[in-house]
Order: structure tokens, then sequence, then C-alpha cells
């Protein structure tokens, strides 16, 4: 039987490996942090991921956690896969994942492999000295947060980079992937490597092409919810196409492959102009909670008090790395805010004059305007009666189509929303 390590017990490792443990691999997890070593095996989880705890608590004793590296030589196949942090400018921190590898490779049992999971950029994997080429992989990453567990259950596809993507591949990791049911691409290293961007790029195309559109229906009087269907259905763009307009893109990730594009291009003399104008596509549209609630009302009652639903980038997560709703508090200082998340504490927030409240209704008391800032789920199920029973103003932003439009306006909200023009009762 297969036995399958993994290194580096983050976000990208502890899902990776519960996913493998939850096909029947014995799975050694191993962390050189002791303490999250205890935790883990509390089952006491360090991230927030739906379906992500009952996972690990029903794979039992398939998923062993241990802070002794030595464990790992007993694997078949050794997944490297710490997540790597990036700077503001979005450049990756590569010291920790190279730290790993060199305290994991003299581990390995003689026919074991290595793989790494974590994103690298172009030319990371065939420059690594150990171990041979032969026995090292690089596997294209499915993490997106919010979504991690059903990513790492049903991948789409696997992307493995090769030395030799000719050579036919050891057979205890094509058993591991196998055991998923999707297609998998061989490539060379370097290949692998940029299709994780490529697909990055693509999205964050379609998420541009969304913004900038749907701020058009804004001024125009259209409604982008009903240009989606007729795009999901042109076949050269597909039914899965990212479509739906928000408050630009966040998170890191993407950030981080932009700016690697962008230093590559600039090394070989390659025009990433295209990359600049996402950039600042992306920046415009966050910004628009922060433009609409200053001209609707701060500019004329700079102290009112805004209850905001959302401080995570997304929903279904605790991060709040580049996070639209951190951006837009820092662009309103003089407001008072009501704060709810399900997921992050208020304390996150480096204002003075604001408040967290456990549930969202509560945020509301009062407040003269709503923002709902991440789409949590939670929040979809909010009755916008309620909303108007609470607060004291009417106007409520909500980028993302939380609420229904047309329900909203029925209780005598000024809802906002983008891709459509704004509707006053």
């Amino acid at each position: 039987m297969t036995t399958v390590g993994f290194a580096g017990m983050t976000h990208l490792g502890l899902v990776s490996a519960t996913g493998i443990a939850a096909k029947g691999f014995k799975t050694i997890c191993y962390d050189g942090d002791a303490a999250l070593v205890e935790r883990l095996r509390a089952g006491t989880l360090p991230v927030l991921e739906p379906g992500l705890d009952a996972l690990v608590a029903s794979n039992g004793d398939r998923q062993r956690f241990t802070a002794d590296i030595a464990e790992l030589s007993g694997c078949d196949v050794v997944y490297i896969a710490p997540d790597i942090p990036t700077d503001d400018q979005g450049r990756s921190d590569t010291a920790v994942i190279h730290r790993l590898i060199d305290a994991v490779a003299p581990m390995l049992a003689p026919a074991a492999i290595m793989v790494v999971l974590s994103q690298v950029e172009p030319g990371f994997t065939r420059a690594l000295s150990q171990p041979e080429a032969a026995r090292r992989y690089y596997q294209v990453e499915t993490l997106v947060f919010g979504r991690a567990v059903e990513r790492a259950m049903e991948p789409e596809r696997y992307i493995i980079g090769c030395a030799d993507p000719a050579e036919q591949l050891p057979l205890h990791f094509e058993a591991v992937l196998k055991a998923f049911g999707c297609p998998i691409l061989p490539m060379r290293y370097e290949s692998a490597e940029l299709a994780k961007i490529s697909i990055n790029f693509c999205l964050v195309a379609s998420v541009s092409v969304a913004n900038t559109l749907a701020e058009v229906c804004e001024g125009i009087g259209a409604d982008w919810s009903e240009i989606v269907p007729a795009l999901k259905l042109d076949r050269r763009i597909g039914a899965y196409s990212y479509l739906a307009p928000g408050l630009g893109i966040a998170g890191g990730n993407l950030e981080r492959d932009l700016a690697t594009i962008q230093r590559i291009g600039a090394k070989h003399d390659t025009d990433t102009g295209v990359v600049a104008a996402w950039k600042a596509n992306s920046l415009h549209r966050r910004d628009w909670a922060a433009r609409t609630i200053k001209s609707e009302l701060l500019d004329g009652k700079p102290g009112a008090t805004l209850a905001i639903w959302g401080l995570a980038y997304k929903e279904n997560t605790h991060s709040v790395k580049n996070s639209p709703s951190l951006a837009t508090i820092a662009q309103i200082p003089t407001a008072k805010l009501r704060l709810h998340d399900p997921a992050v504490p208020a304390s996150v927030v480096g204002s003075s004059d604001k408040e967290g409240f456990a549930t969202a209704l509560e945020a509301l008391q009062g407040a003269d305007a709503l923002l709902i800032l991440t789409p949590w789920p939670e929040y979809k199920a909010m009755a916008p009666a309620d909303i108007a029973a609470r607060l004291a103003g009417r106007l409520v932003l909500d980028p993302y189509a939380v609420l229904d439009a047309a329900r909203a306006r029925a209780a005598g909200l000024d809802h906002r929303t983008l891709g459509r023009a704004p509707v006053k009762n």
C-alpha cells in the first residue's frame, strides 16, 4: 500500500493531505512546529474550510500528524507543501521551501520521490539540487480558499512537471493521482509551473472583463446579470467562465502571478502592458464601495455610522490578505463602524472608532447605511425587511448582489450593486 508524506501543515499541505487520506492512503503529515502538531492531533485546525474538520476526523488513524521528520523515511511519495508567503509587491519568499527541501530530501527512502506542491516560479523545480531529477516532480496545486476541500476531493485535472514527461510516472505516484479519477497531464517542469500562472491569467482576464462591462451597464441602464447567460452559452468562452463582477482581485495568489510575469517579461524584453492594465482595472473596481459611500453619505455626514458585513477577502475563509473590505475601511476614516464577520474578529481593523458584533443583525442597529463587503452565505439568507427594520438609513451597498434586489427595494432599501444602474425608491 502506498504511503504518502506531506511536509508543511499550512493551508495547502493540510487540505491536500486530508484529501489523499480520504481516498484511503496512509498519510504522514509532518510539520516542524511541535505546538501546531499537537493542535492538529487534538482536532483543532489552524484554517477555516467548509467540511475540513469533519474530513480530518473521518480519516482517523490513516492521517497521522508528527513533528518527527524521520517518519517521512517510510513514505513512497513525499509532497513539499508549505504556503509560500508573498510581500506587498507580490514577490514570493522561497526561503521557507528551500529550508524544508534541504531537511526532507536526506530523509527520503532510496526509491521514494519528492513532489513540490507549493506554487513556485518557472525554473524553480529544475534548479533544485536534490533529490536527483528522476525522483523530483512538481504538481500544480488546486487550492482555492473557501472551496479547498471540494477542489482537493474533485480536481478537474492534475498537471505534473517532470524532468522527462515521456517517461512513465512512478507507480506509487500514479496510484495516488489515479485515485481521483481525473485527467493527468505530464509536461516539463517549466511548462507545469507556467501552466498554473496561465490559468490565473485567464481568471484575471475574466474578472477584468466582468468588472469593466458591469460598470458600463451601470452607466447606460443595462443589467450585467442579463448578459452573463449569453456569454455562458458561447462555446468560445464556456459555461464555467468566471463572470461575476466584484471588488477586484484579492487574496494574494493572483497578484503574485501578475508580479511574476512582469518580472520575467522585463528580463526577456516582453511587453506585459496588459498586466499593468489589469492591475489598474482591479484597483479602480476595488474602490467602488469607498467612492459610493462617500458621494452618497459621508461627504455630507462625515461622522455617519456604517454597518459593515464581511472582513475576510472572500466567503468561507478566515484570510484577510488584500481584503477589499479592509481596503474600503481604510478609505473612510471618519465613519463610525459596526462590524460583523463570521470568521474574522473586528480587531483586524485598525480604526479606533469601531465595534464588533456577534451577529450580523446586531451590527445594523441604528446605522446610517450597510455595506456588504464579503458575500458570506449567511448574509444571503437575511431578509431585507429585517435589515430595513434595524437600519436608521436606507442605503445598502451590495457589490456582490448578496441580497435579492427586488425584495430589497420592496423593503424600502436603496440597494446598490455592481452591473446594474441605481434604482431609488
